[in-house]
């Protein structure tokens, strides 16, 4: 199989190449992407370079959608802007690029009619807003969709496109909305990196608010495992979500990176709180895991620890990257 990967040089694009190609040794893949400043290259070095294709191009433009799709059965389209802080201060580029990106790929798509066996759309859990800290509810497929910051608008924009596109063209669609990804190769503006190496660099760990707010985190591993099912078992059309059914706070995230590194949590800074903030997600995979008999393999535990050992074995990797 000849795959498609958009975004592969970003986090969990870059994560799911690398797996990919060594779960899977008669596959192929190409990997379209613009290498804005989350996309790094150095994320894929070492890999099978007979198998693998870079194309760079943006997802908005048609031409380089065009290259990219040649000889392509399946995509996996991770491409987006991600980071809500960015969305709040500059949020045109999240509209272009993930919902006019999204649609460029859909249009090359239905152009090459049976080509294309899968279009696999990588979304997120805050497309269904916020839950309070009170609530046992979690968020399911069936959760009505209420974003609340620029980035969630444009995601659930693009996951509305693409089931539009199912509906009004018949496209072979699957879109997984997943939990807060953490591991290696993580950008370092991102929440758990940055108190990593912040704290390996004996620098304040900056918490928004009271610290109280609460994310259900998964391991990029176990996320790239979710979509693996849903490419060979997800049925056409559906909605998978996966989770990682933890909801530390942040506060309590911060201080379990701490005393991994045996670090005073002096270092702890509460900063003025970011606009908009949503209180909490969490996400219940049962369907994920009845329907595709997928399981997570790591506790949260046992994957933090390994993310922060990454890090510290990694500094050529983020230190470039980093900011104070």
């Amino acid at each position: 199989m000849h795959l498609l990967v958009t975004g592969g040089c970003g986090f969990i694009g870059s994560n799911f190449i690398r797996y990919w190609l060594s779960a899977y040794p008669e596959d192929r893949i190409t990997n379209l992407d613009a290498l804005t400043y989350a996309g790094r290259p150095e994320n894929l070095e070492g890999i099978d370079q007979t198998r693998y294709r870079f194309v760079h191009g943006n997802i908005c433009d048609e031409t380089a959608v065009h290259d990219a799709m040649e000889g392509v059965q399946t995509i996996v389209h991770f491409a987006a802007e991600s980071h809500v802080d960015r969305s709040i201060t500059g949020p045109r580029v999240f509209l272009e690029t993930n919902v006019l990106g999204t649609h460029t790929l859909l249009e090359e798509m239905r152009r090459r009619g049976d080509q294309i066996k899968r279009f696999h759309h990588i979304s997120t859990d805050e497309v269904f807003g916020a839950l309070t800290l009170e609530d046992a509810n979690r968020f399911t497929e069936d959760t009505k969709y209420a974003p609340r910051s620029p980035y969630s608008a444009s995601k659930a924009a693009s996951d509305h496109l693409v089931r539009a596109y199912r509906e009004t063209y018949g496209l072979p669609i699957t879109i997984s909305n997943c939990s807060n990804n953490y591991g290696p190769y993580h950008f370092p503006e991102k929440f758990i990196p940055r108190l990593i190496t912040n704290a390996l660099r004996d620098k304040p760990l900056p918490i928004y608010g009271d610290g109280k707010y609460v994310r259900d985190w998964i391991h990029v591993l176990d996320h790239v495992r979710g979509i693996e099912a849903v490419l060979l078992r997800g049925k056409e059309g559906e909605t998978y979500l996966f989770g990682g059914n933890v909801e530390p706070s942040n506060v309590d995230v911060a201080r379990r990176i701490l005393a991994l590194l045996n670090k005073p949590e002096s270092l702890l800074t509460f900063v003025e709180d970011r606009k908009g903030h949503d209180r909490r997600y969490a996400i219940d995979d049962t369907k994920a895991q009845t329907e595709l008999g997928w399981t997570r393999i790591y506790t949260f535990e046992e994957g933090l620890a390994d993310t922060v050992r990454w890090y510290q074995e990694h500094p050529s990797w983020w230190l470039p990257l980093t900011i104070d």
